[in-house]
């Protein structure tokens, strides 16, 4: 039986992913994969399924939930999967669930766990809207939680840091939202099959101490 450890991480914007990813990807040999990047990836390459993504989003039409999986099939067929991988950014309905779960199977693999990072909506707000991002490496701050030593430049390269206009009160609303109207029936999908584990932990060393506990 493989070991391979197959995720997908289920949150809120501002739920904290990026950064539960980033240190759980330095204790287990893992695959990020952000199908925003893979959109790119595919595009930048040429791919069949490239091509037709490009040409859905130059004609301002949205990528295809077909096209999507079709590309995770591919990713997740890699080398660097082996040994498993994180999902983040799908699938986001059960329709892209059910297309995951086809392309798992043409793959010959199976989910070990959908990790949902539940965070109150007032922490994700606060979270979202102090938000700041480096120019220079894209590092990540957060101006109440998490700032930089010195205001407005980044600790790690010493670029301007800003703040993204989808960062604002109203906008970070909109996105929680959509979110929660999208992932709740997602979230009963993935408690039914067995598969849910729910995460309420804020400390991001304890989540991933919780997690490797939980799944070995």
């Amino acid at each position: 039986m493989s070991n391979a450890k197959n995720l997908i991480f289920l949150g809120a914007p501002g739920a904290g992913k990026g950064t539960i990813s980033k240190r759980l990807l330095a204790v287990w040999k893992l695959a990020h994969i952000s199908t925003g990047d893979m959109l790119r990836a595919e595009v930048a390459a040429g791919t069949e399924l490239g091509l037709a993504a490009d040409k859905l989003m130059k004609s301002g039409q949205l990528v295809t939930d077909e096209i999507v999986a079709g590309m995770v099939k591919s990713r997740i067929a890699k080398d660097d999967c082996a040994d498993g991988f994180i999902l983040d950014g799908f699938p986001r309905t059960v329709v892209q669930a059910d297309l995951l779960a086809d392309a798992m199977k043409a793959a010959g693999k199976e989910l070990t766990k959908v990790i949902y990072f539940k965070v109150d909506d007032e922490l994700l707000l606060q979270r979202l809207t102090a938000r700041q991002n480096c120019k220079g490496c894209d590092a990540i701050y957060n101006k109440i939680f998490m700032p930089s030593k010195q205001e407005g430049i980044c600790d790690k390269c010493g670029s301007e840091l800003y703040q993204r206009s989808d960062d604002s009160l109203e906008t970070a609303k909109s996105r929680l939202a959509v979110f929660y109207k999208q992932t709740q029936p997602l979230i009963d999908y993935y408690e039914k099959a067995g598969l849910l584990m729910t995460v309420t932990e804020l400390d991001a060393a304890k989540i991933v101490d919780g997690i490797v506990a939980e799944l070995g």
